[in-house]
């Protein structure tokens, strides 16, 4: 956790020293932060699933970039809704273990109301 909260910190200088906090906005970080991820997944498009698993030095390059961008939007956006992503996502996992009974979900990619 000291290194994601010292990350935060590093992020907030960045922002801090460019004057970027006025254009922070959570519906304006929300937008940013779909537009990386588009450009994660325009990386794939084209991949089969094969290739998609060992992308070429290019493309695992161009990846890692996106999906730091992807990263640290989403640290901006949960620091400015006050909402703490590690326990949300915590939270999240054990909602979804109960949707997704490994008993029924295992070996599987059907919808939690279809299993």
């Amino acid at each position: 956790m000291a290194e994601l909260d010292a990350l935060r910190e590093q992020v907030r200088e960045f922002v801090r020293e460019r004057d970027w906090d006025q254009f922070h906005s959570p519906k304006n970080l929300a937008m940013a932060l779909s537009v990386e991820a588009a450009e994660l997944l325009e990386i794939f498009q084209w991949l089969t699933e094969d290739e998609s698993r060992h992308p070429q030095s290019k493309a695992l390059a161009a990846a890692r970039d996106e999906i730091a961008d992807v990263f640290i939007y989403l640290l901006r956006i949960s620091e400015k809704l006050g909402v703490d992503p590690v326990a949300e996502a915590k939270r999240k996992l054990a909602l979804n273990a109960a949707k997704y009974p490994v008993d029924k979900a295992r070996g599987n990619a059907r919808k939690y109301d279809e299993l």
